[in-house]
């Protein structure tokens, strides 16, 4: 794909913060672009009303989607939710939705996209996480469903990627409604990780639906390439830094308002 005029484009997510973001510099390209959500539209873009995590539904929707397009070269799956979650507690229903949207509705469209795919020898864009790599705590949820979709791309890659591209992007935080669970439960990702644009984000998306090559993975700012490094070859100090990180919160009394975080903050607390 030397560009995107003329590509047809399936997204995911497309009436969420990044979801409004890639329709506008989708459509900007002159790419064609169809998106399911949750919800149904027809402007600027059609998009296709289902819930991904219902597995009859989403094959007929990307069927729908293929047909209306008249073939597709590009699958965005950007569609996502988050919540706190920490990893000492068992897994409830904020847990279980998180795998099934950030891993499980992406397994679902991309299987039901592949044969047209394969036809035109397209793209797949995962929409990863930082946190992918470089995890954080209090919210396992997340980082488990997103380093899962990441292991889901690179074992897709290994079977179709002779014919498909598959990329992965990973963004940091992005002021969106995905944080208002977390913030309301005291946990507000301030001063752990740091804001970045949400056209950044769709920038990097498109630089990796539009490479000469389908790139493997892909930060989506300079500090990001260096995290995914750091996390990647240096894992124990990746670890170190975000303990120092949360020490600081705990010293500084941030969660002190958080009952999901009262058993960290009372082990921080007994070391000292």
């Amino acid at each position: 794909m030397s560009g995107l005029a003329g590509r047809r484009v399936l997204l995911t997510g497309a009436r969420g913060t990044f979801g409004r973001q890639l329709v506008t510099d989708l459509t900007a390209a002159g790419a064609r672009v169809v998106g399911v959500d949750l919800t149904p539209a027809e402007a600027p873009v059609p998009v296709i009303g289902v819930d991904l995590t219902d597995p009859d539904a989403v094959a007929p929707a990307v069927a729908a989607a293929v047909d209306r397009l008249g073939g597709l070269d590009l699958l965005i799956n950007n569609a996502g939710v988050g919540g706190p979650a920490p990893a000492e507690a068992p897994p409830d229903e904020t847990v279980a939705r998180q795998i099934e949207v950030n891993l499980l509705a992406a397994w679902r469209t991309t299987a039901a996209a592949l044969p047209a795919l394969l036809a035109t020898r397209g793209r797949v864009v995962f929409v990863a996480s930082r946190m992918a790599v470089l995890p954080l705590p209090l919210a396992a949820a997340y980082g488990v469903s997103k380093r899962a979709l990441v292991a889901y791309a690179d074992a897709l890659r290994l079977e179709v990627g002779t014919h498909v591209g598959v990329s992965v992007v990973y963004p940091s935080m992005v002021a969106s409604p995905i944080h208002d669970s977390t913030a309301r439960a005291g946990l507000s990702l301030r001063g752990v990780s740091r804001p970045e644009p949400v056209a950044g984000v769709s920038a990097a998306i498109l630089r990796a639906a539009t490479a000469r090559r389908a790139p493997r993975d892909v930060a989506t700012t300079t500090r990001g390439r260096l995290e995914l490094a750091l996390a990647r070859h240096a894992p124990a100090l990746a670890d170190r830094l975000v303990r120092r990180t949360v020490a600081a919160r705990v010293a500084a009394g941030d969660l002190d308002g958080a009952p999901l975080a009262a058993a960290l903050v009372r082990r921080h607390r007994d070391r000292s």
